[in-house]
């Protein structure tokens, strides 16, 4: 691997960033925060429309693009110029992974494809992102996270029954197909260390969702069950849900199994509910599941939430209120691990952002800098690391593609 600025597992580690908006670049952003160099390639004229997508202030400064493309340096590069894919395959031969999203063949249509570029570079990993992956049937259709959430199957399992399907509020598709995708590569960069050769990571959004569904499937063939949208509940598991307190506020408490249940009704003062025949066991509380919540409903309701989480946490019964950003700035738990990082933004001051995740304990991530500007790094990388002369530059700036 190359030698990196930066400290973590993944330092040394050069990464080319193809990919734009959300899946392709979220791989980047996990590999950047374990320290790997991501050099993240823009179009000249647009750039990456996370540039401009997502909640934005006054000024019309996205606050999403600071945190998907931090400890990145961008470039410019025209891809459809003929000019422009050659300079990719100069990166690519001093690269050791490529992340793109591209739909499958366009790489291939620009001569950038992995038989390509592995001719020139046989230790490069190739992470290639899309909606339905890079075969089948459907490969060639336009894959958006929502969509991969929808034939995934997570959509059809999210929200109430008497409504259509909802969404998390998050885009968890492209997410997690990203986090899938930074994983095979640095398992892919594991095996390189043995067979001294790259391959290629394959992610599809909807195997990266279908990954987290469970028992789906074999619930389905094995057991004649259809997994429907229950809500905030998961069927046959109670009391697992979220009760009003005195103050409005809203408690999440799971005490589904036999131990935890048997705290919960201690602090309800109502110990005999842990040996009811209805109760007693984790199949009952199940098929009870509706009255138990009413039960313990209308004991949250008569008491402030800050009393109640005082008296679940002090009898190990797992709980806490559903947080909004309000809470995750303010939590002592949040700044005691340092789950919210800050640093100075160019125009905005101050900027917080989750902290990088998981936490390792000899070789630790780090949150070095926010989203580049537009080609910020054109110098660095194409004067000092191509060793192009500044009048070849000047010229490829002049015709658009750089």
């Amino acid at each position: 691997m190359n030698n990196g600025e930066a400290s973590g597992p993944l330092a040394g580690c050069r990464v080319l960033e193809l990919g734009s908006l959300i899946a392709g670049p979220f791989c980047g952003q996990l590999l950047g925060d374990f320290g790997a160099e991501i050099i993240k390639i823009e179009d000249p004229a647009r750039g990456d429309p996370m540039r401009q997508w997502g909640s934005q202030v006054p000024s019309g400064v996205s606050l999403t693009w600071p945190i998907i493309a931090r400890n990145k340096k961008s470039i410019t590069c025209n891809l459809r110029d003929a000019r422009g894919q050659e300079l990719v395959r100069h990166l690519a031969a001093r690269a050791d992974v490529l992340v793109e999203n591209f739909r499958p063949g366009t790489l291939e249509k620009w001569d950038l494809g992995y038989d390509a570029l592995s001719s020139l570079n046989p230790r490069l990993v190739m992470v290639r992102i899309t909606g339905y992956g890079q075969d089948g049937p459907y490969a060639q259709r336009a894959g958006f996270g929502s969509i991969g959430e929808a034939m995934g199957g997570i959509r059809h399992t999210t929200g109430n029954p008497d409504r259509p399907p909802s969404r998390t509020g998050i885009s968890l598709g492209d997410s997690l197909a990203g986090t899938f995708a930074a994983f095979g590569a640095v398992m892919a960069l594991l095996n390189r260390e043995r067979s001294g050769r790259g391959q290629v990571v394959d992610s599809a959004i909807y195997e990266a969702v279908l990954a987290l569904m469970e028992s789906l499937i074999p619930e389905w063939e094995l057991a004649d069950f259809r997994r429907g949208r229950t809500g905030s509940i998961l069927p046959g598991v109670a009391p697992s849900n979220v009760y009003a307190a005195a103050d409005g506020s809203e408690i999440l408490i799971a005490a589904n199994s036999d131990a935890t249940f048997t705290r919960l009704c201690d602090v309800m003062e109502l110990p005999e509910l842990a040996t009811n025949p209805r109760y007693q066991t984790h199949q009952a509380r199940g098929e009870h599941l509706e009255e138990l919540d009413k039960l313990i409903g209308e004991w949250t309701v008569t008491r402030p939430s800050a009393e109640l989480l005082d008296r679940l946490h002090e009898a190990g019964v797992p709980a806490g209120r559903i947080y909004t950003a309000a809470d995750m700035v303010t939590d002592a738990h949040f700044k005691a691990r340092n789950s919210i990082v800050r640093l100075l933004h160019r125009s905005l001051g101050e900027f917080p952002m989750q902290n990088v995740a998981p936490r390792l304990s000899a070789t630790p991530g780090e949150v070095r800098s926010l989203g580049p500007d537009l080609g910020e790094h054109n110098e660095a990388i194409y004067g000092q690391l191509l060793g192009l002369s500044l009048e070849h530059r000047a010229q490829l700036v002049a015709d658009g593609v750089i």
